[in-house]
C-alpha cells in the first residue's frame, strides 16, 4: 500500500531539488520481470553468488554460462516505469546521474544518457584471447547451450563484473564524484549488501538523502526519508505528471 504522506513528501524534496543523483539495484528492474538473481534455486547445487564468481567462471564455465543465461540475461526486457521516470527528470534537467548495480540496459533503453554501469552490462561481451567485441544479439548468442567461444577459439565472457573481480577504477570515481556533489540522493530497489558499491553513500554531503526499498531496511544514518515499498509505486509516469509535470 502507498503512503501517500510519503509520497508527497517525495515528490516535494524533488520538486525543490536541482541536482539529483538516483543509485540503483535490483528492485528497480522487478517490474521489468527480471528477478533478483539472488532469489534462483532450484537443482543448482550451488549458491546463486559463488556461481557468479570469477573462480566458478574460471573453474566451471560450463555451468557458469548455463545459470547466466537462463537466469541474468533478459535481452527482451523493456524500461518500466521507475526507468521512465528518471528519464523524464533528465530531460527537467534535475537528474545529473544514475548510478546502477543492475546489468541490463533498461535505464538507456528508457533514454537515460548519463549512466554509470557498476558492474557492467549483458550486452557487452569480449574475447578472452583476442579482445573482440560481441554484442548480446550476436548471432552466435542465439540457442547457445554451453560456452560462447570466439572465431579465434577463446572464449567470449560477458563485461559483468563477477563476485571476486574488482569494480571499474574509472566508474568508481565517476560514482564517489556525482554522489559527493548532489543535493539530493535517492537510493532505491537495493538493501546496499553489496560492496564496494554500497559503500559510496558514504560520500554524500547533499541536503537529501532519501531511501525507497521494499522489504529490508537500508541502513544507513542521516536518512531523511525512508520508504517501504515497491519504487515503480512512488517514482512512475502518474505522479510525475500529477505532482512535477
Amino acid at each position: 500500500m502507498i503512503d501517500n504522506k510519503k509520497l508527497e513528501k517525495l515528490m516535494e524534496i524533488i520538486k525543490n531539488s536541482s541536482s539529483i543523483v538516483f543509485f540503483g539495484g535490483a528492485g528497480v528492474s522487478t517490474a521489468s520481470n527480471i528477478p533478483d538473481f539472488r532469489g534462483s534455486n532450484g537443482l543448482y547445487k550451488h549458491s546463486p553468488e559463488e556461481i557468479i564468481s570469477h573462480s566458478f567462471f574460471l573453474n566451471n564455465t560450463k555451468e557458469f554460462f548455463e545459470f547466466y543465461f537462463s537466469k541474468m540475461v533478459f535481452k527482451d526486457a523493456l524500461p518500466n516505469d521507475c526507468h521512465k521516470f528518471l528519464k523524464k527528470l533528465e530531460d527537467d534537467n534535475k537528474l545529473k546521474a544514475v548510478i546502477t548495480q543492475n546489468i541490463d540496459d533498461l535505464h538507456q533503453k528508457a533514454g537515460c544518457k548519463r549512466v554509470i554501469e557498476l558492474h557492467g552490462s549483458v550486452f557487452r561481451n569480449y574475447c578472452m584471447k583476442c579482445h573482440q567485441f560481441y554484442d548480446l544479439n550476436n548471432k552466435i548468442f542465439d540457442n547457445l547451450e554451453g560456452i560462447p567461444y570466439c572465431s579465434c577459439g577463446g572464449i567470449i565472457k560477458p563485461d559483468v563484473v563477477l563476485y571476486e573481480e574488482a569494480l571499474n577504477q574509472d566508474d568508481i570515481y565517476a560514482a564517489i564524484n556525482e554522489i559527493a556533489t548532489c543535493e539530493t540522493l535517492i537510493i532505491g530497489g537495493t538493501s546496499l549488501v553489496v560492496y564496494p558499491a554500497a559503500s559510496f553513500v558514504r560520500y554524500f554531503r547533499g541536503k537529501n538523502l532519501i531511501v525507497i526499498n521494499l522489504g529490508e531496511q537500508v541502513k544507513l544514518n542521516g536518512v531523511d526519508l525512508y520508504i517501504n515499498g515497491r519504487i515503480e509505486e512512488y517514482l512512475n509516469l502518474e505522479n510525475y505528471n500529477k505532482y512535477l509535470k
